[in-house]
């Protein structure tokens, strides 16, 4: 019976060798064959620590090294801000995962050295970078205190640098919704300034001219944030075909803006955009059908908006869009100062709702507008869609359901702002106020010119256009930017002069642009869902002793109870 017992030892000693050199040699073969393959795990439903397919290209296509100077770190940061420094430490371990270790980053805490003077000139340096500073009220146990962050990166690369926002404020937006959209916005403002410092080449863009279209000051703010994707040009007609199609019939432009004019096109004009966009050539519309001069309301408190006369109404039908000579006002809008002291006494200012400067929330699933923020129009109207064949209309804009509308000849008046409309003489919803036409248009001029021109080699006449787009928004102040009480200074596109709220003007200008001029892959990026699981604070602090109980019992009653049932286990397994 000893020896029997010896042998079955030495055999179950030789089964547990066995299976122990098993186990490692399989770690070894597992661990060689990840150095070839690589892959990475991701157990969010939405994918949230996924890389879309457009940024693992950009990554893997990375050349060199890019380094991002990170200056969102610091020991007394806010929770949510602590938040946003890890979830973009997360996010660019991803890119340096996915680029091969191209990618690399080092977290900054501006406000580290103790000596205040060396702080403040770091600060104004990374100001002068493009990084904006902001101060904020920190909670401690001896009260409340002040801290400077600066929630912003700088990238260099290919000897290059670029400044990028890793907080995106939005006016007066709640604190943790604007961390949350920021959250969402980490991927794509990774990919949008890596994607700027490898254009080696900027394709051209142009502002057509000579009709009274918004001057360089209105659209400096849309000029600025286009020059970084594109060479921006301002041009003249002038009647020829020759302006925007060079000798060999191929567009000198790859997508032209026409923003605001208010007299008529020629004919002429009228046929060089044609045969532009015959040529496939992309039009970016940004048209008033009625005409309500600004200056004349400030000054004298009303004013008649009448049809503006632009020659472009059987254009635009033919290829599929209608401008309708009424104007919106929508119970989802902006404000305007009132002075609602009485007669003689001291000016007492209030803002007051101003119906006529409607706040679009984009709903669509176009990479356009997927998850853009407001959208502020002025004096807007409404568009219909045309039925023409092989034309794809998508509605990018639309009003609230609160919305009216008024034909021409319509009085505006700022009285308006004294009457406190209730909400329920509102009656229409959602008005389109922005189209998207994609497609292969027919010429408007197709039958109308004489032979000779029409079948002539050297005019090069195109009746029908190669698959091309355009974008027809039916509010020429969607680009235009305020400027400062001098006049002179723009402010940036989308910031309201009267309640300072930032609204997404810009960002409908850009994907526009981006998706007019072929590039889509950043907007897809930028559509991502992301859902941003928040704690519950009240119910956390509500259940805050449950849960403590919790995690410091179970573990030691798991531990203990997985001690129980080995013990058991071996007991049985030797009595035998």
């Amino acid at each position: 019976m000893v020896n029997e017992a010896v042998t079955y030892k030495k055999k179950s000693a030789g089964r547990d060798l066995m299976r122990l050199g098993l186990s490692i040699l399989s770690l070894f073969l597992l661990n060689y064959v990840g150095s070839f393959v690589f892959h990475r795990f991701d157990l969010t439903s939405e994918g949230r620590y996924t890389l879309s397919p457009q940024s693992k290209k950009i990554a893997e296509n990375i050349e060199g090294t890019a380094f991002f100077k990170v200056y969102l770190d610091g020991p007394k940061l806010p929770s949510g801000m602590v938040r946003l420094r890890d979830e973009t430490k997360e996010m660019l371990d991803e890119f340096r995962a996915y680029s091969g270790g191209k990618v690399q980053y080092e977290f900054i805490d501006p406000t580290a050295n103790p000596d205040p003077k060396v702080r403040l000139e770091l600060i104004k340096q990374l100001y002068k970078e493009g990084l904006s500073p902001i101060d904020l009220q920190v909670e401690e146990s001896s009260g409340n205190s002040e801290q400077t962050i600066v929630p912003g990166a700088i990238l260099s690369y290919r000897g290059r640098e670029i400044s990028m926002d890793i907080l995106q404020r939005q006016g007066n937006t709640n604190p943790m919704a604007a961390i949350n959209y920021s959250i969402e916005e980490l991927e794509y403002n990774i990919d949008n300034a890596i994607h700027k410092l490898t254009i080696d080449s900027k394709p051209s863009i142009s502002f057509i001219l000579g009709h009274g279209e918004l001057d360089s000051i209105q659209t400096a703010s849309a000029t600025q944030a286009l020059s970084e994707y594109y060479n921006v040009r301002r041009v003249f007609i002038h009647h020829t075909i020759g302006s925007l199609l060079d000798s060999m019939h191929n567009v000198r432009y790859r997508a032209v803006v026409i923003a605001k004019p208010d007299t008529a096109f020629s004919e002429p004009d009228k046929l060089a955009l044609d045969q532009y966009i015959m040529n496939g050539g992309k039009v970016f519309w940004l048209l008033d059908p009625l005409y309500t001069p600004l200056d004349t309301l400030a000054l004298y408190g009303n004013v008649i908006g009448f049809p503006n006369d632009m020659n472009l109404e059987d254009m635009l039908f033919q290829y599929g869009v209608r401008l309708n000579n009424n104007i919106v006002l929508d119970y989802q809008c902006s404000a305007v100062p009132v002075n609602t002291a009485l007669k003689g006494e001291q000016p007492q200012w209030k803002l007051e709702q101003w119906f006529y400067e409607p706040l679009i929330a984009p709903s669509g699933t176009n990479p356009i507008v997927k998850n853009l923020n407001l959208v502020e129009l002025n004096m807007a109207s409404t568009l219909d869609t045309i039925r023409v064949p092989g034309i794809k209309k998508t509605i990018l804009l639309a009003t609230s359901k609160s919305t009216m509308l008024r034909s021409a000849p319509a009085r505006i008046s700022m009285g308006i702002t004294h009457l406190h409309l209730s909400q329920d003489i509102f009656k229409m919803k959602f008005q389109p106020v922005a189209v998207l036409l994609e497609g292969k248009f027919t010429s408007l001029y197709k039958g109308r010119l004489p032979d000779a021109v029409a079948n002539s080699p050297k005019y090069g006449f195109k009746a029908e256009s190669k698959p091309t787009a355009m974008i027809v928004v039916s509010d020429g102040d969607v680009i235009r930017n305020e400027l400062e009480y001098n006049g002179t200074n723009a402010l940036p596109l989308g910031q309201d002069r009267w309640t300072k709220e930032m609204y997404s003007n810009k960002d409908f200008i850009l994907n526009s642009m981006n998706y007019l001029c072929g590039d889509s892959a950043l907007l897809q990026v930028r559509g991502r869902e992301l859902q941003i699981r928040l704690l519950d604070n009240k119910r956390a602090k509500l259940q805050q002793t449950q849960w403590q109980i919790i995690n410091l019992v179970v573990p030691v009653f798991l531990i203990i109870l997985l001690g129980l049932i080995l013990a058991a286990i071996r007991k049985a397994k030797y009595a035998k």
